[in-house]
């Protein structure tokens, strides 16, 4: 399928995410549900801790609507305490054993490349780091896996970030993830990656002030220049509380409103939370953007 959307001066890309097992069309927006198997995420802290419940959350997800799950078992929350590898496994070990059965794309949030490792060696396809590849070694021990990789911005870590947020104006900012996505993907492509494997994700929320999260998404189709396709998450994003007074719980509809936005700047993935309303919302937007068609 062609890409439905015409953004002035877009660079054209791969419209295929290749990934360990799949070839992934992105001629149609794709949805990312997102199955946090913590105690302590900022969304659902442990409401899928356990792992039949996380593993009976995925497959609902999938019904729902989702193209692709993204599994992790350590929050990346403003504030959030570190864990290690060994407990990282235990979260998420058992529901990516279960997922990798179900024949659709599976991702590993988490940037520990022993993590990463195992996960790959169980037959996870995707890797969504947030250091993006940064980790000594990880750029030549995940290469041999050719699977997905995205890679996102984040400025500090996440226990410290919101404190000391990214600085300079909304503008400034905007060209320091841009700096930074641009020199990320040289090294993947210096190593030899296809570029059919990247992903990227400008970082909402992570180390950014609430007008720098703002700008990104005003000026989102910008970051469509850097030639791949872009994955966004807005869901529940702390921003649109500030905006609109919203608690986590109830932030569906700024949830809904910050996806249609980056649909239309030209977004590719769609990382949520809420996997049913945001499939209706993508399917009313692609009826729109095909309504020449019928």
């Amino acid at each position: 399928m062609s890409n439905p959307l015409d953004l002035p001066g877009q660079t054209p890309y791969h419209m295929e995410w290749r990934t360990s097992r799949f070839a992934l069309d992105l001629g149609d927006p794709l949805i990312m549900g997102i199955v946090n198997v913590t105690p302590d995420s900022f969304s659902d802290p442990g409401e899928f801790y356990k792992s039949r419940v996380a593993i009976e959350h995925a497959a609902q997800l999938l019904k729902d609507g989702a193209h692709i799950l993204d599994i992790g078992g350590e929050s990346s929350r403003p504030g959030a305490t570190p864990i290690d590898a060994t407990e990282e496994w235990r979260r998420v070990g058992e529901v990516l054993g279960e997922a990798v059965k179900w024949n659709v794309p599976i991702s590993l949030d988490s940037y520990r490349l022993e993590t990463q490792l195992r996960a790959l060696d169980l037959g996870v396809d995707i890797i969504n780091d947030i250091w993006a590849l940064q980790q000594n070694g990880a750029l030549e021990k995940l290469k041999a896996y050719q699977c997905g990789i995205c890679l996102m911005h984040m400025n500090g870590e996440p226990s410290t970030m919101q404190r000391t947020p990214l600085q300079g104006t909304p503008l400034e900012a905007f060209a320091s993830v841009q700096n930074f996505l641009t020199q990320r993907i040289q090294a993947l492509e210096e190593a030899a990656y296809s570029p059919s494997r990247i992903v990227v994700d400008p970082g909402i929320g992570f180390g950014k002030t609430v007008e720098q999260n703002l700008y990104l998404l005003k000026n989102q189709a910008k970051l469509t220049e850097l030639g791949y396709p872009l994955l966004i998450g807005w869901s529940r994003k702390s921003t649109l509380g500030q905006v609109t007074g919203c608690a986590v719980s109830d932030r569906l509809a700024p949830s809904l409103a910050a996806l249609m936005m980056a649909l239309e700047r030209g977004a590719k993935i769609l990382r949520v939370h809420d996997v049913r309303e945001s499939h209706q919302a993508l399917e009313m937007w692609r009826a729109v953007v095909n309504c020449e068609k019928v």
